[in-house]
C-alpha cells in the first residue's frame, strides 16, 4: 500500500520498485495492501475491511501519511478545513488551481461564482432538456441487442449536458470525451511517463481551446455559464484568467467523470444483484434510494486527500503537521458501525449518508447535477428494456482514484 500515495518522486513506479515499496511498508507496518493490482481494483472492498479490522489509522511512514477507513473519522477530517487542508494539497500535474485544492476565501469566492448554475431550481429547468438526451442517445441503440452501456451512453450523457451548459459547440464535444479522460489521470497518485504525458498534452490542448471559446465570448457573450464567468472575471478582483481556466477545466472533468461512473458502477451493481433490479422495476418509488445506494456501494471517488496543518491529536494517534490524511471513501462508505450489512446491495436503505460526494465546505457543487442525470438515465433503461443482462465480466479502468468501468457491454430486449 505504501506506493499508492506515493509523492513525485515515486510517482513513476517500475514493478521492481513497486514490490520494494510494498515490501518496505509491510516491514514498517506489518500490514501491505497493493491497490494497484488488476484483482484490488477489480474488488479493493476486502482490502478496505481487513484495513479497517486490523488498523483503521493505517500509519504510512514511508510516505508520511494516514489513511483512515472509518465514517466517523472521514467526517472528522473532511468537516474541518482548518486543521486538514485542501489547499495544500495541489496536484502535481494540474496546470491550474481549482476549487477542489483551494482553502477560504479563494474557495469560498469561486465556488459562489460557480453555485448559481447548480442551485436546485437551476438543476430542475435542465430536466427537459437531459430527457431529450437521453431519449437521443437510447435511439441510436434501436437496432441493438447489444451495447456498450460507456461508450454509447454513460460516457456521451454528462458530456453533452456539461458542453450545453458551458456552451460549447456540438461539433466539439468528441474533443472534450478525450480530453476529460486524460486531463482526469491528474487525480492518480501514481503515473506512468506515458500518462504524464497525456495529461499535459491534453492540458494544453484544452486551454488552446478554451482561450478561444473565450475570446469569442469576449466579442459576442450569450446565456451560458462561460459568459457569466466571463461576466465575473471583468469585474477584477473576482475571477482571475487562470481561475477562469481551472474552473471550466473541473468544470468538464467533474461533471463528466462522476456521472459516467455513477451510471457505470451502478448498473453493473444492479447486474451483479438481479433481484435489486427486479425490485426497482417494481418499486420505481425506489429510485432515489436506489441512486443514493449505488453511490454508497460502489463510489466513483475512492479516496479524498488532505493535509494536516498543525500537529494534533486524532483517535489516539499523533497527526504531525504536513503529513497528509487519506479518506478512504469506499471504506468508510461500507463502515458496519453505520450501515447495516455494509456489503449488500439494497436499493430501500434507510441509512442515505454516504460521503461519495463529500462532506464539508468542499461538499460536491454538482451533486444535484449528477443525480438528475442519474435518476434520468435509470429511469429510462429500466422503462425501455424488458431485459438487461450482463455479456461480459468488466475490467475496471487502470486507475485507483476514480473507480469505474473501462466499457459494459449489456444485453437487451426490449419492452
Amino acid at each position: 500500500m505504501a506506493n499508492v500515495f506515493a509523492e513525485s518522486v515515486t510517482r513513476l513506479v517500475t514493478p521492481a520498485a513497486k514490490q520494494v515499496l510494498l515490501t518496505w511498508e509491510r516491514l514498517e507496518s506489518g500490514i501491505s495492501f497493493d491497490l494497484t493490482s488488476s484483482k484490488v481494483r477489480a474488488n479493493p472492498y476486502e482490502v478496505y475491511e481487513r484495513l479497517r479490522s486490523e488498523d483503521p489509522i493505517h500509519r504510512m511512514r514511508l510516505i508520511n501519511a494516514w489513511a483512515l477507513t472509518g465514517y466517523d473519522d472521514a467526517l472528522a477530517i473532511l468537516q474541518d478545513h482548518r486543521r486538514f487542508s485542501s489547499g495544500e494539497n495541489k496536484l502535481e500535474y494540474a496546470p491550474y488551481r481549482t476549487m477542489l485544492d483551494l482553502d477560504p476565501p479563494d474557495h469560498t469566492r469561486l465556488r459562489s461564482l460557480v453555485s448559481k448554475a447548480f442551485t436546485p431550481r437551476a438543476v430542475a429547468a435542465l430536466g427537459p432538456r437531459i430527457q431529450e438526451i437521453v431519449d437521443e442517445l437510447l435511439d441510436e441503440m434501436a437496432d441493438k441487442d447489444s451495447f456498450d452501456l460507456i461508450s454509447s451512453f454513460a460516457f456521451p450523457l454528462p458530456v453533452i449536458v456539461i458542453a450545453e451548459m458551458l456552451g460549447i459547440p456540438s461539433e466539439d464535444r468528441d474533443k472534450f470525451n478525450v480530453w476529460s479522460n486524460d486531463i482526469a489521470l491528474a487525480v492518480e497518485p501514481i503515473l506512468s511517463g506515458e500518462e504524464i504525458v497525456r495529461v499535459e498534452r491534453a492540458s494544453d490542448e484544452i486551454i488552446e481551446y478554451f482561450e478561444g471559446i473565450i475570446e469569442q465570448r469576449r466579442r459576442d457573450p450569450r446565456d451560458d455559464m462561460l459568459s457569466a464567468l466571463l461576466a465575473a472575471e471583468e469585474e477584477g478582483d473576482r475571477l482571475s484568467h487562470d481561475e477562469l481556466l481551472g474552473t471550466l477545466m473541473l468544470l468538464l472533468v467533474a461533471g463528466n467523470e462522476t456521472t459516467r461512473s455513477l451510471i457505470g458502477n451502478g448498473m453493473l451493481a444492479l447486474l451483479k444483484n438481479p433481484e435489486q433490479l427486479q425490485r426497482l422495476r417494481d418499486s420505481p418509488d425506489l429510485l432515489d434510494s436506489s441512486i443514493d445506494e449505488m453511490l454508497r456501494y460502489d463510489s466513483p471517488v475512492q479516496f479524498i486527500i488532505r493535509v494536516v496543518m498543525e500537529d494534533v491529536e486524532f483517535k489516539g494517534k499523533q497527526f504531525r503537521a504536513g503529513q497528509k490524511a487519506v479518506i478512504l471513501v469506499g471504506a468508510a462508505n461500507r463502515d458496519p458501525t453505520v450501515f447495516a450489512d455494509p456489503g449488500a446491495l439494497d436499493i430501500g436503505r434507510q441509512e442515505k449518508s454516504h460521503i461519495s460526494f463529500g462532506r464539508g465546505i468542499h461538499y460536491c457543487l454538482g451533486s444535484p447535477l449528477a443525480l438528475l442525470e442519474a435518476r434520468v438515465a435509470f429511469a429510462n433503461l429500466i422503462e425501455r428494456f424488458s431485459s438487461i443482462e450482463l455479456v461480459e465480466e468488466p475490467e475496471f479502468r487502470d486507475q485507483i482514484v476514480l473507480r469505474g468501468v473501462e466499457s459494459l457491454w449489456i444485453r437487451v430486449e426490449r419492452q
